[in-house]
């Protein structure tokens, strides 16, 4: 760490030099708590399977502000770097590594507010609820410590995650909300058999393109007031048959919704049941949901949030449930909870970045929020 940079962006420097690549943690977790540790915040390690996970809090009191995030990161990729996915360079006054915008630049901010705010008494409570699984497949984190808080009756009054929100500048976004996520395999079964003799087969082939352009034809919905409509994707159609006079026993489809709150998991699973029951007389269907769509309705929370990223950035932010998941999916199930970040233009790709500027305004804003939501010990 260099110590004549803030806070913010030597933590930051030394959590992206920590390759903590999924599942791999490589010492971030550590680092990050002995920075905790320093501020007086108590400490718990939740290792799950074999995600590395923390829970740390200051305060018993409430109003209980939590902030949520990762310090796992992606795979530097195979783009070609300028400067090393795990050195922490700085140049021209921006700071490059894999993380840095997702999310590890953010995590370092939360650190650098809470170090601002706890220079006052604080009457209520500050916690992070920080996992090493948001990139992978996230079995063993953010779900497995909120239930590890519920029991040690840790759920707070909101929570605050920092995903990169912003799309231009910063200030310009906080999510609300997400869309659920829904991935289908469907294996249609027919009758192998000659191509020259069609009538001694039944190709699996044709009643799955059938099938596929019935749930294709219409969209599911037209959106809702704060979701865009339902989409609904084709990743992949395949049959495995290498032989162009065959016709094969069996065919195969991927697919992937992302869903509003017009809908749930389980009834998408049933229209898609149904609507491949109208073609396909033997098939298998397979649905995993990563998520449900949630949203955190605007009011007095919500309000309070946007009006301290407008007075700390200048910006009025907008209200948005666009792009993928989060972990805010599972975080909605026990507390009001919202996005706020980096600017997202560069995560997962080469030379992954922040200003140095902006990481310090996040900084900044965290600390603003904190004011809003935490307040002064009464004493």
């Amino acid at each position: 760490m260099i110590e004549s940079w803030p806070l913010e962006v030597g933590l930051a420097r030394s959590l992206i030099r920590c390759a903590s690549v999924t599942p791999s943690d490589a010492g971030a977790q550590a680092l990050l708590g002995s920075a905790l540790e320093r501020l007086g915040f108590t400490v718990t390690h939740l290792p799950f399977g074999t995600t590395p996970n923390l829970f740390a809090r200051i305060g018993t009191a409430g109003p209980h502000f939590c902030f949520a995030g990762h310090t796992d990161v992606v795979p530097e990729g195979q783009g070609a770097w300028r400067h090393g996915p795990f050195e922490a360079e700085i140049a021209d006054g921006v700071l490059y590594g894999r993380g840095a915008c997702d999310m590890k630049g953010a995590i370092a901010a939360f650190v650098a507010a809470c170090a601002r705010r706890l220079e006052r008494p604080v009457g209520g409570s500050i916690s992070l609820l920080i996992t090493g699984d948001e990139e992978g497949p996230a079995h063993d984190g953010t779900v497995r410590v909120l239930d590890w808080m519920a029991q040690a009756g840790e759920i707070p009054d909101f929570c605050l995650v920092g995903e990169p929100t912003n799309r231009h500048v910063l200030g310009d976004v906080i999510k609300i909300g997400r869309r659920g996520s829904l991935n289908a395999r469907i294996v249609v079964h027919g009758i192998q058999g000659h191509a020259a003799y069609p009538h001694l087969a039944d190709n699996p082939t044709h009643r799955l393109v059938q099938a596929l352009a019935a749930l294709t034809a219409t969209p599911r919905d037209a959106g809702s007031d704060w979701f865009e409509p339902t989409t609904l994707q084709i990743t992949s159609i395949d049959v495995g048959n290498p032989a162009t006079n065959v016709i094969p026993g069996s065919a195969s489809a991927m697919l992937n919704m992302r869903f509003n709150d017009q809908h749930s998991g389980a009834s998408l699973t049933a229209w898609l049941r149904a609507t491949l029951a109208r073609y396909v007389e033997r098939f298998d269907l397979d649905v995993q949901v990563s998520g449900e769509s949630f949203l955190t309705s605007p009011g007095p929370l919500v309000d309070r949030l946007r009006a301290a990223v407008s007075r700390s950035t200048g910006v009025t932010p907008a209200l948005d449930t666009g792009g993928g998941t989060s972990d805010a999916r599972f975080i909605s199930r026990f507390c009001p909870v919202a996005e706020f970040g980096l600017v997202g233009a560069t995560m997962h790709k080469a030379d992954e970045s922040v200003a140095v500027a902006d990481l310090t305004r996040l900084a900044e804003v965290y600390a603003a929020i904190l004011d809003d939501f935490v307040p002064e010990h009464a004493g």
